[in-house]
């Protein structure tokens, strides 16, 4: 019996330490990338993998710290302190726990799929132009306006920055190594292409004593901002609590549209999307309590997990162990980590969100939909998350209205006493002007047949609109006779 445990844990065990890697790099470079202690970020990965890995909801699916929410976090920080922190995680987190335990889990599948690429697009803009600062040795503004405008110049200031060059040079050889690995044939694949480009990167800075920034590393215990009491005085605040809607739904969003993908990668049981909304927020709950990083379902590290053979939830659970022991063990090698390398690791990152591949597909199928896309994008770049979201979605709204009331109405001489009218799509009562407009064209005959077959949808202002109109012809004389379809909504 003892034997055949050990030998069914054996691929779980396999794939998390394969996860462990992946996840290493990504947890140190999203707190980076938020303007937090690079130990929090690890500290998020334990508790994805320790709470969130645990709890019942999706069975292959690993959760930590997302690139998705580094602007989000970014922001944050920057206007309430890091010691805001902790009290905006865990507010997330039992908001998705409410979410959850009403059942609204499965509603995030409702939601448009352009407004969800224009949301990721717009996360992949702001993430590429802010992590290129740090490529370049150079500190970033505080807005994405501000490092926008300040391209040309921190370009073009390359030699006049401290080691500017060897930044670049660091970072665009990461860059360079991922995106070949990638490419490599699937023995070489077996090590992760985030743990070989940065390991590599750093020593390339050691060999050649190369003057790049390195990840600033202290004690895990340390870096904890555990909220005080004084700190629930926060939530009283409206920015505050917007901030903490904003981040539980574009966390339930990422980790549920993740679900959604790792269920199409392997055959298992599929995920129960609301008991994975409560264990994800059960897991922001207990980051936030720690003072650490909202985390997420994330796909890069769930397809690798899939990949390296996982059967059980026991390897997210291990991938958190590992995380966890190498934390208490071996922090100090997170110090020799060069700080242009996690940026080429997080452009590469914004690259993959911004996914300009599938835009250009989207655009081929549906251009109302791609303008969506870019609509939501452009916005979240130029104001935030919450207002590109829901510009997104009211746009959404609109098409969506717009192409329920979509109707067309025409007419012919079927002989030469007798006219044929056609009214099909949606009649409602946003098109009921041009409906009007269209029969009171209709010329006079002696016979009218009005064919109602091709419509799905007849509301009751319309309704009502056509039987005047005939009522009104067949004061005039007219013989008319109208053809319903069988079913009509």
């Amino acid at each position: 019996m003892t034997r055949r445990i050990a030998s069914a844990l054996i691929p779980d065990l396999r794939a998390s330490l394969v996860v462990f890697l992946v996840a290493l790099p990504l947890c140190v470079g999203v707190a980076v990338a938020s303007g937090v202690p690079a130990e929090l970020g690890i500290v998020t990965g334990i508790v994805g993998g320790l709470v969130a890995g645990a709890l019942p909801g999706s069975s292959l699916q690993v959760s930590g710290p997302a690139a998705g929410l580094t602007v989000l976090v970014a922001d944050a920080v920057a206007k309430h302190g890091i010691a805001a922190l902790g009290v905006l995680v865990a507010g997330a987190g039992l908001v998705q726990i409410l979410l959850g335990l009403l059942l609204l889990g499965t509603w995030f599948q409702a939601i448009s799929p352009s407004v969800v690429q224009g949301m990721l697009a717009g996360i992949g803009l702001v993430l590429i132009f802010g992590q290129l600062y740090p490529l370049f040795g150079h500190p970033a503004p505080g807005d994405a306006i501000g490092k926008i405008a300040e391209l040309p110049g921190l370009i073009t200031g390359i030699a006049r920055t401290d080691g500017g060059g060897a930044s670049v040079g660091i970072g665009l050889a990461t860059l360079a190594v991922i995106v070949t690995w990638n490419r490599l044939p699937r023995r070489w694949r077996a090590v992760p292409a985030p743990l070989v480009a940065v390991a590599a990167a750093a020593v390339l800075v050691a060999v050649l004593d190369l003057p790049v920034a390195k990840v600033q590393v202290g004690s895990i215990m340390a870096a904890l901002e555990i909220p005080s009491p004084d700190q629930a005085g926060l939530l009283t605040d409206p920015a505050v609590l917007g901030t903490i809607v904003t981040i539980a739904l574009v966390a339930s969003a990422e980790s549920l549209f993740s679900a959604a993908a790792v269920d199409r990668l392997h055959s298992g049981p599929p995920t129960r999307y609301n008991a994975e909304l409560i264990a994800q927020g059960t897991g922001n709950v207990i980051s936030g309590a720690l003072g650490a990083l909202p985390m997420t379902a994330v796909i890069v590290r769930s397809a690798a997990n899939v990949g390296a053979g996982a059967r059980t939830k026991a390897s997210s659970v291990l991938h958190g162990v590992w995380l966890l022991v190498f934390a208490l063990a071996l922090p100090g090698v997170l110090g020799v980590i060069p700080v242009p390398a996690l940026a080429g690791l997080l452009l590469h990152a914004g690259w993959k969100l911004l996914d300009p591949a599938t835009l250009v597909r989207s655009t081929r199928h549906d251009r109302a939909e791609a303008a969506i896309t870019v609509i939501t994008a452009l916005a979240i770049v130029a104001a935030d998350m919450l207002t590109g979201v829901l510009v997104g979605f009211g746009l959404a709204i609109v098409l969506a209205a717009w192409r329920l009331s979509h109707v067309t109405v025409g007419w012919d001489h079927s002989s030469e006493t007798s006219v044929h009218v056609r009214v099909t799509g949606n009649a409602t009562f946003l098109r009921l002007p041009q409906i009007v407009r269209a029969l009171d064209a209709v010329p006079h005959a002696a016979r009218l047949h009005l064919d109602l077959t091709g419509l799905r949808h007849l509301d009751q202002a319309t309704r009502a609109t056509l039987e005047r109109w005939t009522a009104q012809r067949r004061r005039g004389n007219v013989e008319v006779h109208t053809a319903l379809p069988t079913a009509i909504g």
